[in-house]
C-alpha cells in the first residue's frame, strides 16, 4: 500500500470495509492508468469529504458534481474556454500532450486539484495542481495525491487557498451518507 495512504487511514480509519473498485473501465475513459495511490483513497474510503475540505472524486458517484468522469469533462470544457479567452494557460500545461485530470474539489472555494500529465510521465509521478476556484491563480505541488492530502491535513504542507487549515480534529464524511 502506498505510505501516505496507510497514514491517512491511520490518521482517520475507513468507517466501512474497503471496496476495491473495477478501475479498468474508468481508466478506459479517461485514456490513461490512474496513480496507485488515488485508487486505493478510494478503495478504501469512497468517495466524499476529508475534513470539511477537500471532496475526493470518485468513479461512478450519483451525484455528477463529485464524479471522476463527469467533472474531467466538465473540467476540460470549462478550461480550454478559459484559456481561449482571458486567462492564461499556466507554462507547466504548454508542452504538447500535457494534460490535467481533476482528482478533487474543495468544499466552499470552488478550487480543483489536478493530477499534471506529462507525456511519457507515469501516473505514479504525477503532481498536484490547483487552481483557484474563482480566478486565474494555480499553484503546482510536486507531490503525488495521497501525499499532498496527508500533508494538507496534518499541517506540513500549506496553500493560501486553504486559509483555515488545517483543524484540530479530522473527519471523513462519505458521499454514500451525505449524498
Amino acid at each position: 500500500m502506498h505510505p501516505a495512504v496507510e497514514q491517512l487511514i491511520r490518521l482517520l480509519p475507513p468507517v466501512a470495509a474497503p471496496s476495491p473498485r473495477d478501475w479498468e473501465p474508468v481508466e478506459q475513459a479517461l485514456g490513461t492508468p490512474l496513480p496507485e495511490d488515488y485508487k486505493q483513497l478510494v478503495d478504501h474510503f469512497g468517495g466524499g469529504v476529508f475534513d470539511e475540505t477537500f471532496w475526493l472524486l470518485e468513479p461512478g458517484c450519483s451525484d455528477p458534481d463529485y464524479d471522476l468522469l463527469a467533472v474531467t469533462e466538465e473540467r476540460e470544457e470549462v478550461l480550454a474556454d478559459l484559456w481561449k479567452g482571458a486567462e492564461t494557460k499556466p507554462r507547466l500545461l504548454e508542452p504538447e500532450g500535457t494534460r490535467l485530470i481533476p482528482w478533487a474539489y474543495v468544499e466552499g472555494s470552488g478550487a480543483h486539484l489536478y493530477w499534471l500529465i506529462a507525456p511519457g510521465r507515469p501516473p505514479e509521478d504525477w503532481t498536484v495542481m490547483i487552481n483557484e476556484g474563482r480566478g486565474p491563480e494555480w499553484e503546482h505541488h510536486p507531490l503525488p495525491c495521497a501525499r499532498f492530502l496527508l500533508d494538507s491535513m496534518t499541517g506540513a504542507l500549506a496553500s493560501p487557498m486553504f486559509q483555515e487549515f488545517p483543524p484540530e480534529e479530522h473527519q471523513f464524511d462519505a458521499n454514500a451518507d451525505i449524498l
